[in-house]
């Protein structure tokens, strides 16, 4: 199973996991504008791997497979002062 992996331009450390490299656009528009324009990371085949650096690759697998994408999340801030959104 083949990965094409994109960054967010508008919330760092937001990834987005798909399995066709131009479905992008066949995303939900509201995912498209919070994501932003996807820019190009990398390719990686699932399943030559054990694990993902920081999500669950099952999950990852699963959501491609059922749905075709996967959206990475920024790791959550341990900061006590309030986060403003973007």
């Amino acid at each position: 199973m083949i990965a094409f992996v994109f960054r967010s331009p508008k919330k760092e450390e937001m990834y987005l996991y798909l399995s066709d490299k131009e479905g992008f656009d066949a995303l939900d528009d509201q995912l498209k504008r919070v994501f932003g324009t996807p820019e190009f990371v990398m390719v990686i085949d699932l399943a030559k791997r054990d694990k993902l650096a920081r999500v669950d690759i099952e999950r990852v697998r699963t959501e491609l497979s059922a749905n075709g994408f996967y959206l990475q999340l920024p790791p959550k801030s341990h900061n006590l002062e309030p986060q403003l959104d973007d």
